[in-house]
């Protein structure tokens, strides 16, 4: 589809930026999820200065996205073991 560009704008700054048509819905959002995100620390803290916000909100994402990504290849390790298993089964059964 081709690139457009954008603006988007993080904790009060404005970044222009060239993206692909098709993820300019995504990053949209995620600048929308940053914002809100540095809103509730703001008001859960007695933190002001922007660059601690940034770095707190970059903290608890980057956390989640690791515990997510550990938790996919503990999901596939299961699957995996299952299909071995099983393809045990199947050539132990059609062994007879």
């Amino acid at each position: 589809m081709g690139e457009i560009s954008i603006k988007i704008n993080i904790a009060d700054r404005v970044y222009p930026l060239r993206v692909e048509t098709e993820e300019e819905e995504v990053i949209r959002y995620a600048a929308k999820l940053i914002n809100e995100k540095i809103k509730e620390l703001q008001d859960n803290y007695a933190v002001r200065d922007k660059q601690d916000l940034l770095s707190m909100c970059v903290l608890q994402y980057a956390t989640g996205m690791i515990k997510a990504e550990r938790k996919s290849q503990n999901q596939d390790s299961g699957i995996e073991n299952s299909i071995h298993e099983l393809d045990n089964i199947l050539t132990e059964f059609f062994k007879k």
